[in-house]
């Protein structure tokens, strides 16, 4: 028998616990720039039962009721229900938040570029908030340029959050996750879909029975495409049974701990460095987003079915001290030339990032649920091809 050819990728919904406390950091990290958009911040959140942590550090003329943002937070997701266990009005709010380190800032504040070549361009004002190997990812295998796995994920524990906040399912709690399997041809395109888990929080009043049955109906069905759904397609819905402790009196959370769910489905890899609560002179926001908005101009320019691109930072400097570029042999132009032509079109110094992808504006809550990528709803500005014809110039 011949072994099958499989990927999986999840995702999880807005009131995961670890969803939770990335769009905590976030909110708090919009609100601080609607104010500051210069600000610096690395803020943290953890929830546990009856219990919010937020800390870190934070530069800022800004001031901001980060309890108030919290609790707010948590009632927009869902929690402002009894039967989900974790109440936005109830829970204790621990703030622990320091400046930058002046060590740190100074690297940030003038670049390597400027302190010690002389240089005098603006864009190597700021230096590189710390080291670090950041990847950006595209493929043509979808309309959102992601993995279908991911993709299908994605819109799963959307659909769980839009039936559940309509009422269509008025059963259901905050708590998601979901996890696509799909079969890869030769090719590595995914031919169907093999296997599809969503586990769901749950009131008590509902039978496991009927939350299967109308799971399937209204979530499941309404979003799997059709031609990829087969007799052998399996479906593990609350696989576990019950599932009505859930959210943070389920689980602890952690921002930065859905990396995978936040990017590439695990399909792509990722330097380790989370995004949430981090403003845009970490190269680990930033910089991610600038290889996503590469990556993705240079599958639609049609140079590659599939590209990785890899950039590696200095702390305090300025410009990137590598850029790496893998099509995984679907490239129709070498990938040093396609290096050349990264060089050339995109400035990937942390203030050429800012500016061309305009990462002050306080946007980000939006994005951490559901995925940083992809999001056409959002006309997220990492997401633009507005590359597209100089990389078909460069190469002309």
């Amino acid at each position: 028998m011949t072994e099958k050819k499989l990927f999986t990728s999840e995702s999880v919904s807005e009131g995961h616990p670890d969803k939770v406390s990335d769009q905590i950091s976030d909110a708090i990290l919009d609100a601080v720039l609607k104010q500051d958009p210069n600000a610096r911040t690395a803020i943290e959140t953890s929830v546990t039962t009856g219990y919010v942590n937020v800390f870190g550090e934070m530069t800022t003329t800004a001031y901001v009721n980060i309890n108030q943002i919290v609790r707010e937070t948590l009632a927009r997701i869902g929690y402002d229900d009894p039967d989900a266990g974790f109440l936005a009005d109830d829970v204790h709010v621990g703030i622990t938040i320091d400046e930058q380190s002046p060590d740190i800032a100074q690297g940030v504040d003038q670049a390597i570029e400027q302190r010690e070549a002389g240089g005098h361009d603006p864009l190597d004002e700021i230096g590189a908030g710390d080291q670090g190997l950041m990847f950006g990812y595209a493929t043509n295998e979808t309309d959102e340029y992601l993995p279908l796995s991911l993709v299908l994920s994605h819109k799963l524990v959307k659909k769980q959050a839009a039936v559940r906040r309509s009422g269509e399912l008025s059963y259901l709690l905050p708590d998601a996750k979901a996890q696509v399997t799909v079969e890869l041809d030769d090719q590595d395109r995914a031919k169907r879909i093999d296997t599809v888990v969503l586990s769901t929080q749950h009131r008590d009043t509902v039978s496991l029975t009927q939350l299967r049955q109308e799971v399937r109906e209204q979530i499941i069905d309404q979003v799997l495409p059709a031609d990829l759904v087969d007799d052998e397609t399996r479906y593990y819905i609350n696989p576990t049974g019950r599932f009505v402790i859930g959210g943070p009196k389920g689980d602890a959370g952690m921002t930065g701990r859905k990396l995978m769910v936040d990017t590439y489905g695990g399909y792509a890899r990722h330097g380790g460095g989370a995004f949430s609560g981090k403003d845009a002179t970490k190269v680990d926001r930033s910089a991610a987003y600038a290889t996503r908005h590469i990556a993705k101009n240079i599958v639609a320019a049609g140079l590659a079915d599939q590209v990785e691109v890899q950039v590696a930072y200095a702390i305090g400097v300025a410009a990137p001290v590598s850029i790496n570029v893998n099509t995984f042999g679907t490239g129709k132009v070498a990938e040093e030339d396609l290096v050349a032509a990264i060089r050339t079109i995109f400035d990937l110094r942390p203030a050429g990032i800012i500016k061309e992808l305009d990462l002050r504006k306080p946007r980000y809550e939006q994005v951490a649920a559901y995925g940083h990528f992809g999001r056409p709803e959002l006309d997220l500005p990492w997401e633009r091809l507005d590359k597209v014809d100089a990389l078909q110039a460069y190469f002309q």
